[in-house]
Order: C-alpha cells, then structure tokens, then sequence
C-alpha cells in the first residue's frame, strides 16, 4: 500500500490535508472533536466539515472559528508527539529566517489556534488512515507567487520559513499569484512523506480524495491525496560507509548489533585490504533517510573514525511481502513455521521459510538443517498450489 499526496496544483496548508483525510474516510464527527478540543488550550475553536465543489472538483471543506476559552485534553501519546515535531519544524525554520534562537520564537510565530487545530486534525488523520505503516510519497509543491502581507511588511512568495521547511525537495511558482503552499502545510508535507518523486510512480489507485482550499480560483483550489497499490515500490535510502582498520572482532560484533537494534535496514562487515596493504574490514550500513544522521553519530562515538561517507537518495526497489504460517509435520510432530511471500504484481516470484524456525525444528528433532528446509519447501509449493490466486 502507498498513499501520494499530491500539492502539484494548488499548494498545501493545513485545513487543505483536514478535508482530505476526511473525503479519504476519516470519522468527521470524531476529527472535529479532537480539533476542537487540543486547540481549545489556546483560544476556543468551532470546527466544520463540509462537501464542497470547488470548480468542478467535489471536495472537503474545512471552516473554523476561534474565541478565547480553554479546557483539558487527553488523546493518544504518539499524536502530540508528532504535532510536536511538525512545530519544531515550523519554529527551526522561524529561527533560521530571523536569525532568533528557538527559545526567543514566539508562539504567535510559529501559529496561533487555527495551526494548532490543523496539525493535531491532519496528525490524527495521519494515523487513523494508517500512513504511519506504509509508504507515503510526496509530489512537487505548488508554492504560489506574488507577495503577501506580513508583521515585516510585504514578503515574496513562497515566504521565508516555507521555503526553509521545503528545502531538498521540488517546488514551483504559480500558477495564481497569491500564496499556495503555507509554512503549516509545509511541515506536515515534510513530515509525513517518506520520499519525494518528481512523478506518480507506476501505482494501482483505490481511493482518490481532495480537500478544498479557502481561496477560490478559476480552477479547482484542492489537494489531492491518492490510496494505492503499487507493483513495485521504490523506497529511498542512505549507504553509510567507512574503513576500519582498528577494531577487534569482539567490538565489530557489538557494533554491528548495536547498529542493527538502533534502526539500520541492514549492515555489512567485509573484510578489505586497505592502503599498504593493511587488512582491514569495510563497514556498510543501510539506512532510511530519516535515520541517518542517528546512525552516523553511534559509528563516530563507537569507532572514533574521522571520516565517514553517505551515498544519499539511493533508490531500492522493494517487492510486497506476506507473511504466512503453516504447520510443518516430523516424526509424528507438528512445528510452526512462518513463511514469507515476495509478489511482483499478483505473481508470487519467492516463498522462502524463516531460517531461525528451521534452525529451531533442526536442533529440537536432530535432524539436519537442509533436511528440514527441503520439507519446508515442499510444503509452501503445496499449500501454494492448493491455493491458487
């Protein structure tokens, strides 16, 4: 599964990805009650979903109001825990524009209420949908053009603490003159996304939803967000890479669990010959993005290198897995044993058992490991060819 949000016509704010979680099928009576309730902390708020056509395009509206009250809050840990990191982005970005330290940026300008009631809707649409256990990508940013408004006076679009969120990925002016893309929007876009890609990746589309801006254009104001299934999917990832030539074996073993238990995809010792001819060992270590800089600093504290290289954005192309469970019967016992399944497209192109079930059955039973793992085969392709998709 893959969700694509996608700002490439008419930007991104927060009110916009509210309505889209809400025509992707989120409850609206329970998005309002969290909405109203998180940001009645700082002013009280009066939140409403409606359909609306927006030239054309059927979408959700969001509309809110604010006066001034206050009352208590009790929702899931993990939500405000990821609000808190869409503001943290929103307040480095503020920082770095006004050349402020974070505990001079005020809140009014890292938002007031409205942000607030955004954040916590579009985070709680975030993990109702699911999109925290699947892959998200993110299409270019339409940014708008023009200038705008502000406490500084009039400021070029896209403003400074949105093109600072927006860094490293696409974004383009246009096609109104006015403001498209918003600092909100924007560090809720670089939240979620897992990557960005210039185009819709090659995908089977399930679910298409919009939500609808405020501003009313001579074409369809909305951002889109697509539900989908895609045959093969492309994750980016980081290679972080160093010559060891210092360590012992014991302390590379600690390292490489260490590594593995912290996060890594996977990481690899190899043996190497390094310059003058001193055995040495190359370090691998494959990560997502988002990990990276986690990892890097455990490999200097750890080995003390002085020099480590990233390969960034290296695309892996990733089969859909399944994983299955099936009784495996020796000598009058019956042992479980998980299975896992790769399919490209509806084509399942591996069935492979789990080698530490087989290592287990192998020393239970006495019998030899390639021994089981050949009942095991014979097992999957039965029960395979019993059901057929």
């Amino acid at each position: 599964m893959v969700f694509i949000i996608d700002p490439q016509q008419s930007g991104i704010s927060g009110n916009m990805l509210v309505g889209a979680f809400v025509d992707m099928g989120v409850n609206p009576t329970e998005m309002k009650k969290i909405m109203e309730t998180v940001a009645n902390e700082f002013g009280q708020t009066k939140v409403k979903l409606t359909k609306i056509n927006k030239t054309g395009i059927h979408s959700t509206d969001l509309i809110e109001k604010f006066d001034k009250i206050s009352q208590n809050s009790k929702y899931d840990k993990k939500i405000f825990e990821l609000a808190k990191k869409v503001f943290q982005k929103i307040a480095e970005a503020e920082s770095h524009v006004h050349g402020e330290p974070l505990d001079k940026i005020h809140f009014h300008e890292v938002g007031a209420c409205d942000a607030v009631a955004d954040v916590i809707g579009s985070v709680y649409g975030y993990y109702t949908l699911g999109l925290d256990k699947t892959q998200v990508i993110g299409l270019p940013v339409s940014v708008g053009g023009g200038k705008i408004k502000s406490a500084d006076g009039r400021i070029p679009v896209p403003v400074p603490a949105t093109i600072e969120i927006l860094k490293g990925v696409t974004i383009k002016g246009g096609p109104v003159d006015t403001e498209l893309a918003t600092p909100t929007g924007s560090a809720l876009y670089m939240t979620f996304c897992d990557e960005f890609s210039e185009f819709q990746p090659s995908i089977k589309p399930e679910k298409i939803a919009y939500g609808a801006g405020s501003k009313e254009f001579d074409y369809p104001n909305v951002l889109r967000i697509i539900k989908s299934e895609n045959t093969v999917e492309s994750h980016k990832i980081e290679v972080i890479e160093t010559n060891l030539d210092h360590l012992s074996g014991e302390e590379l073993g600690y390292l490489f669990d260490k590594l593995i238990a912290e996060g890594a995809n996977d990481v690899l010792i190899i043996p190497v010959i390094m310059k003058k001819n001193r055995p040495g060992h190359l370090l691998k270590v494959i990560s997502k993005t988002t990990n990276t800089e986690h990892l890097l600093n455990i490999i200097f504290h750890e080995t003390g290198s002085l020099g480590i290289r990233v390969t960034p954005m290296t695309h892996r192309g990733v089969a859909k897995r399944e994983f299955i469970n099936l009784p495996l019967k020796i000598d009058n016992e019956t042992y479980d044993v998980t299975f896992k399944l790769g399919y490209l497209g509806e084509e399942i192109i591996s069935n492979r058992p789990e080698y530490e079930d087989i290592k287990q059955i192998s020393q239970k039973t006495g019998l030899p490991l390639n021994k089981i793992m050949d009942k095991a085969t014979s097992t999957i392709i039965e029960h395979l060819k019993k059901n057929r998709r």
